[in-house]
């Protein structure tokens, strides 16, 4: 009877010490997990920290740019400038250049949207058809009128018709019937929604769109590009010929404001923003897009 009593005993004693390291087993797992936790909620705030520093410091950098910009008419207004700034021990460069600079996709006649796809690689043929149908895109269908462009569109299989008003984004462009990926992705850099003028700046274009305008050839290009003067602007009139009916000189009202953030650990963050210049209202400027890499590639 002992001798049973005392195995019954050793087995209670075993079944306690198999509890106790279970639960021993469970806190520690409670301990790793809210460990986890904390560091994952540290890492985060920090995070976001960097994130509302990020931001203050291209919004530094942009209200900078607006007070270049800000007092002026369109005919005086700066195209272009650069400055750089150290707030603490970050430091901050910025550019701006006039979004005269760019073809609007809503004010661009079919010809210069035509010449920047040549300008880009494509054959005349189908720099022409593309103008076409980012033209129609654009266009509004009058009352009770037919649109051939939405059929064209149903009959490609796709599950939207063209807007039939202005472009809100350049990204819209990727929707436009017929244009190639790879050629969108080519065009975006050389237009805009902001421009606000069929015309552009050949004191600040880039040599694309510079060869999107009509009876401009390359050694054209070239010589604007080696002679023109942001400063002087009227340099360039004698250079362009018959293409000076699509160019208007001097800044825009919208300004494309590139900010380079360089914190003091090395991280670098870019912005890409435009402002429009207000010349009424509280505000002596608004944002009308912004994009940055503090999360990713724009």
């Amino acid at each position: 009877m002992g001798r049973s009593t005392g195995l019954k005993g050793a087995g209670s004693e075993g079944f306690v010490l198999v509890a106790v390291l279970w639960i021993l087993a469970s806190l520690a797992s409670l301990a790793l997990v809210y460990a986890v936790y904390v560091g994952n909620t540290a890492m985060a705030a920090r995070l976001y920290d960097q994130r509302i520093k990020a931001e203050a410091l291209i919004t530094a950098g942009i209200e900078l740019a607006a007070y270049r910009l800000i007092g002026y008419d369109d005919s005086t207004r700066p195209s272009s400038g650069r400055f750089t700034f150290a707030l603490g021990s970050d430091q901050i460069d910025v550019d701006f250049q006039s979004e005269g600079a760019r073809l609007d996709l809503n004010q661009a006649p079919d010809t210069s949207l035509a010449g920047l796809f040549v300008a880009l690689g494509v054959k005349p043929d189908a720099a022409k058809s593309f103008a076409e149908h980012i033209v129609a895109w654009r266009t509004k269908v009058p009352p009770g009128g037919q649109n051939p462009e939405a059929a064209a569109y149903k009959a490609a299989g796709l599950a939207y018709q063209p807007r039939a008003a202005p472009f809100q984004s350049t990204a819209e462009l990727r929707l436009v019937l017929g244009l190639p990926p790879e050629i969108v992705e080519a065009a975006l850099p050389f237009v805009t929604v902001f421009n606000g003028r069929p015309e552009i700046d050949a004191n600040e274009a880039p040599p694309q769109v510079l060869a999107a305008l009509p009876n401009v050839t390359a050694v054209m290009v070239d010589e604007i590009i080696s002679q023109r003067d942001p400063q002087n602007p009227q340099i360039v009139k004698n250079l362009l010929g018959t293409a000076a009916a699509n160019v208007a000189l001097g800044g825009r009202k919208a300004a494309r404001v590139a900010v380079h953030v360089t914190f003091d650990s090395r991280r670098k963050v870019n912005a890409d923003v435009v402002i429009l210049i207000e010349e009424s209202g509280q505000e002596p400027y608004r944002v009308l897009s912004w994009q940055d890499d503090f999360d990713g590639p724009i």
